[in-house]
């Protein structure tokens, strides 16, 4: 019986997980005169959440500055900014168990903006935000049951540059632009969700045997 509630589970995780992946082949509107100059991406300590599976440092950093190169090289403007971003955490969630244990992958990143005229940061502090994964929106289920450790991974750095960017509108001035207000985005957070609100990515109950 479970088994095949499990098989039905995923099914429909497949079928309702269109995710919140916007497209990329268009030209955005612009940020400013923002032109993207140099994507640093570094992982030199993440911490690992509970009940996630492995993924290396460079995997981190590589697909970070994938993402960040993407989305950004699209915008055309005439100034020269720089993206640095290092990977602060993460959680590639395990299967799980549906309704009973369902953990929520995320990944926690800090952000800075420099601007090559000056050489100087555009934030002081770096900004640090929680991501999840652009997926699901059926809460009882988790992307173990149907995603690879790789396919979560690339659906969170996704998420990552996507959330630097609304970053950078909420921010335009600091691009030359004029700041907007955007609608609250449900999969990206302000702050480190391991430490501020670990519930929100894992349940209390005890993880399953292997």
């Amino acid at each position: 019986m479970f088994r095949q509630f499990a098989l039905i589970a995923a099914l429909t995780l497949l079928t309702a997980c269109g995710g919140v992946r916007d497209d990329l082949t268009g030209t955005p509107d612009a940020i400013g005169d923002f032109y993207l100059g140099y994507a640093v991406a570094v992982a030199p300590n993440p911490q690992k959440g509970p009940f996630s599976r492995e993924a290396t440092a460079d995997e981190w950093s590589a697909a970070a500055k994938a993402a960040i190169e993407e989305r950004f090289k699209r915008y055309d403007g005439t100034a020269y900014y720089h993206i640095a971003v290092s990977i602060d955490g993460y959680v590639l969630a395990q299967p799980g168990i549906p309704i009973i244990y369902t953990p929520k992958s995320v990944l926690i990143f800090s952000v800075t903006f420099y601007e090559d005229a000056t050489q100087e940061k555009l934030n002081p502090e770096p900004i640090q935000i929680t991501v999840f994964e652009p997926c699901c929106s059926i809460p009882f289920l988790g992307s173990g049951l149907s995603k690879s450790g790789e396919e979560q991974l690339d659906g969170l750095a996704f998420n990552m540059a996507r959330a630097i960017e609304r970053t950078m509108r909420e921010n335009g001035d600091w691009f030359g632009g004029t700041a907007e207000t955007l609608d609250a985005d449900p999969t990206i957070r302000a702050g480190n969700v391991l430490v501020d609100d670990p519930d929100a990515v894992a349940p209390d109950e005890v993880a399953p045997a292997n």
